[in-house]
């Protein structure tokens, strides 16, 4: 399983997964940094089946509109410390797995997962 980690979340989650033995990067590491436009990210996530990890609903749209991008983990925390986050993400990372393995667009808050597609 291979996850984009966007502009606005800590580049610190694609160091955890490529430690525990996941593909990651961040939008830091694409040619354009974090200028890179969301349909340069979804293009590359559709043609190389990365998940995008994101805090941008805009994803959502181009998702349900275009199908892009490959598949989508929006997370919906509000203002929460990094730390925090990494916490969530590492506490629920197991069941979000298993479950992209059949669904597309997941959305991840603080107090549930919810399967959207």
């Amino acid at each position: 399983m291979k996850f984009l980690v966007d502009a606005q979340l800590p580049r610190r989650l694609v160091y955890h997964w490529r430690d525990i033995g996941f593909k990651a990067m961040h939008t830091l590491d694409l040619p354009h940094g974090n200028r890179t436009q969301d349909d340069e990210i979804n293009t590359f996530s559709t043609r190389e089946q990365w998940i995008v990890v994101s805090k941008d609903r805009d994803f959502v749209d181009s998702f349900l509109i275009q199908g892009k991008p490959y598949k989508l983990l929006l997370i919906t925390t509000g203002n929460i410390t990094n730390a925090a986050l990494e916490t969530l993400l590492v506490a629920h990372l197991e069941k979000l797995v298993i479950l992209f393995e059949k669904h597309s667009f997941i959305e991840l808050n603080t107090t549930a997962i919810i399967i959207h597609i």
